[in-house]
């Protein structure tokens, strides 16, 4: 017989400011104690240096994980001109450095080949796996590692700030699976005079901002009370990429039990993604279908 996962069945998201340090499922640990909750995941690791949002999924909510994830987020970052390091970052070692610093024209000449639709190349040191090994722990082990690049779509990208001739400061709006690193790398690498990220920030992810985050001491101090219950956001927060149809009790019943439901529909079409709610709250995400939803996720949410 399984164990029962101990805890709350609480559902919604809490959206933290992660701080540097911390891993993201670190965070996340510490939220599902605070919250209480039987389980609990995020939309999107933040490496163990980096700040800003990192979304917490409760409970049922852990099921519009992948809404989010695919969602676009935006990052301020600033990259270190003059050296390239083994990780991309300032945690790893100088493997490389050059003289040469780019003018602010320059600069933001080339970052235009890094916006659309583009090919990107992970970090050696990063959560990618190779055969089933994290890329990681082999490049740790000193394999030599060679990664797939990957398609990635940059919406935006824009140089904010030149605080010294080795800095610079900028702004960068991504789709799914971005690495901050490889832009860093791949920029100074571009213009010439090496480069690697030193300050990382996630501003926005999704529907989720970092200015309406906690911080990880507040939701300690507020741990196991109804104020910290308080900053819950709802599920269908996690939805808000995907258009709403609503349901009556008795569609509710059989999207529940994963059956097609008769949905009301006015601005989707036939084969569109949407989620269907009753009174407000999320029953089931699935395809639509001639007036009916046909779920692919249902919502554990009572009622």
């Amino acid at each position: 017989m399984a164990r029962k996962r101990k805890g709350r069945d609480v559902s919604g998201w809490l959206v933290v400011d992660k701080p540097a340090g911390l891993t993201s499922t670190a965070v996340v640990n510490k939220v599902r104690w605070a919250m209480e909750a039987k389980k609990a995941g995020h939309a999107g690791t933040l490496d163990p240096a980096a700040t800003g949002v990192l979304a917490v999924a409760l409970g049922e909510a852990t099921k519009t994980v992948p809404y989010i994830t695919d969602a676009l987020k935006a990052y301020s970052f600033t990259v270190r001109l003059g050296q390239a390091t083994n990780t991309d970052d300032a945690e790893g070692e100088v493997i490389a450095q050059s003289d040469l610093r780019p003018t602010d024209e320059e600069i933001k000449q080339a970052l235009s080949s890094f916006v659309g639709d583009i090919e990107q190349v992970p970090p050696k040191f990063s959560a990618v796996k190779i055969d089933g090994q994290r890329a990681y722990k082999l490049a740790r082990d000193g394999d030599d590692v060679e990664l797939a690049a990957r398609p990635l779509w940059v919406e935006e990208l824009v140089l904010t700030g030149r605080p010294d001739a080795d800095h610079v400061e900028l702004e960068m709006t991504c789709g799914k699976g971005g690495y901050v690193r490889s832009i860093a790398r791949d920029l100074g690498a571009a213009l010439g005079c090496l480069g690697h990220v030193t300050q990382l920030r996630r501003i926005w992810s999704g529907p989720f901002d970092a200015e309406d985050g906690l911080s990880l001491d507040q939701v300690q101090e507020m741990a196991r009370t109804p104020e910290l219950d308080a900053h819950l956001k709802p599920l269908e927060a996690g939805l808000q990429d995907l258009a709403e149809v609503r349901c009556t009790p008795e569609g509710a019943t059989r999207l529940r039990n994963g059956n097609p439901g008769m949905v009301l529909a006015s601005d989707v079409e036939y084969g569109d993604e949407c989620w269907a709610s009753l009174d407000g709250r999320a029953v089931a995400v699935g395809i639509y279908k001639a007036g009916e939803l046909h779920p692919s996720r249902v919502f554990n949410q009572g009622g």
